[in-house]
């Protein structure tokens, strides 16, 4: 079996055993594939390039051809389908990743999602003093044929949760190498890179 990234390695952490997974944009479906040897969970992938389709299907996986932008989740799926909703640095790049946040939990228990963060230091000293977009290895894209359409800091999108009515169930935050520091966690937005949140809808 491929070997899975140090991001894929933390989320697996958070998945339960045996419990429902979807993974949104799963590409060549090598973290389902893991979650599925090592926790035996019943696993779906949503994805929408063929080859990445192909190359799922080849491991044995279930995987239906979708555009997350189409909000075709309401379509396949009812809600509380399952346990886990997983979409990784993804949400940058969707239209309305807001709308797409409902969408993931109401037919999930728990989302888990990661991306990276526009608020880095490198990022701001190079609007600053460049006065041109970040390009890093983290967002390694000229403004001009960049996917990312919505970059956030994790303030963002914690202020997105606490509007929506999100429950930050735990947050990890990492550098590109997916090692954190005690400075990463006294100062998040500045320091870390990317994060891994698993949210859920607040209780009632």
């Amino acid at each position: 079996m491929k070997t899975i990234t140090p991001e894929f390695k933390l989320i697996s952490d958070w998945i339960t055993p045996k419990s429902r997974v979807l993974d949104l944009g799963c590409g060549d479906g090598t973290l389902l594939a893991h979650l599925i040897s090592r926790h035996q969970v019943n696993g779906y992938g949503m994805e929408l390039n063929p080859e990445h389709i192909v190359e799922s299907v080849q491991k044995g996986l279930n995987v239906i051809q979708s555009d997350l932008n189409k909000h075709e989740l309401n379509r396949y799926f009812d809600e509380d389908s399952f346990d886990f909703v997983i979409m990784t640095q993804a949400l940058q790049v969707v239209r309305r990743p807001d709308e797409l946040l409902d969408e993931m939990l109401r037919i999930g228990k728990q989302s888990i999602i990661t991306f990276p963060n526009f608020g880095h230091w490198r990022n701001r000293a190079q609007l600053m003093f460049q006065g041109t977009m970040p390009e890093t290895e983290t967002l390694p894209y000229h403004w001009y044929d960049t996917p990312n359409i919505h970059m956030c800091t994790f303030q963002d999108f914690e202020s997105l949760c606490e509007q929506k009515g999100i429950e930050v169930v735990a947050r990890t935050v990492v550098n590109r190498d997916h090692r954190s520091s005690i400075g990463m966690r006294l100062a998040p937005n500045w320091l870390g890179e990317i994060a891994l949140y698993k949210i859920q809808k607040k209780s009632t």
